[in-house]
Parts: structure tokens; sequence; C-alpha cells
């Protein structure tokens, strides 16, 4: 039974670049007026395009809140610690954005409605099958005044979809820091980190397999255990005992699932998440 998926783009602008809002504040001064003014503006960026992008995460809704979901979620960090080489040093997570009663984005309605003049749902949709090269064509290149927009507009600004609450304090958790740049449809917020200082990464270690009984393993605290296969990658919720010498004391039915034997190294790390080291200021994000 497939309980969900989830997906890794190795470089969001790997063929295109990834368009973004920036949130930005320029001054206006005038000293013969004795005026200085602080404006939020957006402007349109490209910066996200280098950064590794956790995407398409879906999952059957029975499963929701169980150990299915950090599963699906954090295998995707596990696996990008066996291979850092095939990704970036910058990881990013982008959250869809708030919508109304009326399912439609008050940003899109403020912003994008007036360049593309067709629906917000329209426009995902086609961002998500064909090529984004339209969005530079068609979108303004100077910055957007916040001033200038509605009230329902600026108030979605970083603001995520309710569905998505859950799922974004636990990027948040993991290290993740909210950064300057949001969703150029919706306004969705985007979380964005260095990998080394998430909690997985900084958690995570390996152990050689040793292959015990089920009843041997009484006090094993359930984890995160990957197997080091590119082609056939592997990670299971299971729990497990480390022996004085360090090995990994896993059951042999876990151990068949990963598809390891006695004495190949796993990636272990725990299911809970430890607190997680302050990541990069939101200013340099």
């Amino acid at each position: 039974e497939v309980l969900g998926t989830a997906t890794i783009r190795a470089q969001a602008g790997a063929n295109e670049a990834y368009y973004t809002y920036r949130q930005e504040t320029l001054i206006h001064a005038s000293q013969q007026l004795n005026v200085r003014r602080e404006v939020q503006t957006l402007a349109l960026s490209h910066e996200v395009s280098d950064a590794t992008l956790l995407c398409a995460f879906s999952l059957n809704p029975r499963y929701k809140g169980t150990s299915a979901e950090s599963l699906l979620r954090r295998a995707r960090l596990m696996f990008i610690a066996q291979y850092p080489e095939r990704f970036s040093a910058i990881l990013a997570v982008a959250f869809p954005g708030y919508l109304d009663q009326q399912n439609e984005s008050p940003f899109w309605e403020s912003v994008g409605q007036h360049f593309f003049a067709r629906s917000f749902h329209e426009m995902n949709h086609i961002a998500g099958v064909r090529s984004k090269s339209f969005i530079a064509e068609v979108m303004p290149q100077f910055p957007l005044y916040l001033p200038l927009l509605t009230p329902q507009a600026r108030a979605a600004i970083g603001r995520e979809h309710p569905a998505h609450e859950e799922a974004l304090e636990e990027m948040l958790a993991e290290g993740f820091v909210r950064s300057r740049h949001v969703d150029i449809f919706d306004a969705g917020p985007i979380v964005k980190a260095e990998r080394e200082r998430l909690a997985t990464f900084r958690s995570a270690a390996w152990h050689p397999v040793r292959i015990r009984p089920e009843h041997a393993l009484p006090d094993a605290e359930p984890a995160l255990v990957a197997n080091q296969k590119l082609g056939n990658f592997r990670c299971i919720v299971a729990r497990y005992a480390l022996s004085p010498t360090g090995q990994l004391m896993l059951s042999a039915e876990h151990a068949e699932r990963l598809g390891v034997s006695e004495g190949r190294a796993v990636l272990a790390a725990p299911l809970t998440l430890p607190t997680a080291v302050d990541a990069l200021d939101e200013g340099e994000m």
C-alpha cells in the first residue's frame, strides 16, 4: 500500500529560474521636507534557484499525525545526508499560501490577476505542468509597493494555508527559518536553512548492523533508520539499541525491510526532533 509521496528537486531552478517575491524595505527621505519613510516592497527574485527544494508532499489522510508522516517528510533529509554532493548546501520549502472563504487568493486578486487576467487556480496549474518562463515575460520587473495593495493582500503575505500549519511547524522545529521570500502567486511562505544546521543532519550517525531478536531490544527507542543504497534507498521507523561497541542492534524483520545484512552500515536518527541550533538569521535568507 502506498501511503504517500514526497519529492526532492535537487536544484529549484535547474532548467529555468525559480521565481519568488523577496520582501525588502526602501527608504524615501527628503531633508527639505523633513520626511523619512520606510516602505515595504516585494521585488521579483530568482535567488532561490540554486537551493534544493523539498516539494510535492502528499499523504493519505488516515496517516496524518502518525509516525508515517514524519517518516515520509524526513526520509528526504536522510537521503540528502547520504549524498550531499548531489544537493545544494541550502534547502528550501515553499508552502501554499492563504486562501479566503471563497477559496481564492487575496494576493493573486490584488497582484497577478491584473497581469494575467486568469484565475489563481488556473495559473497555479499551468505553473505546475509547464515552463515558468511566462513569469518573467508577464510579471512586472519593478518592485511592488505594499501600501498600494489591498489590506487583504498585505495580510496574506507570508501566511500559510491553514491545512499546512502543522507541516510548517514541523519544518521550523527541524531548523528551517522563514525567509524573506514568498511564493509569486499566492505569497505563501518559503522557509530555508543550511542543511548542516538541521536537526536530522546533526543527530544522524552511521552504525554497523547487528541483528538481534525483537525481544532482546526491550529499551529500544523508535528512530529513523536508512540503508545506503542509492538506487534502492529505504528508510523505516524502527526500534533499535546500540551496543557498547557502537553496533546498531536491529531485529531481523527490520533488517530485511531495509535490505541490509549484519555488518552493513546504516544511518540512524532519532524520531523525535532534538532542539534545533539557531539557523541563519532571517535577514540572510
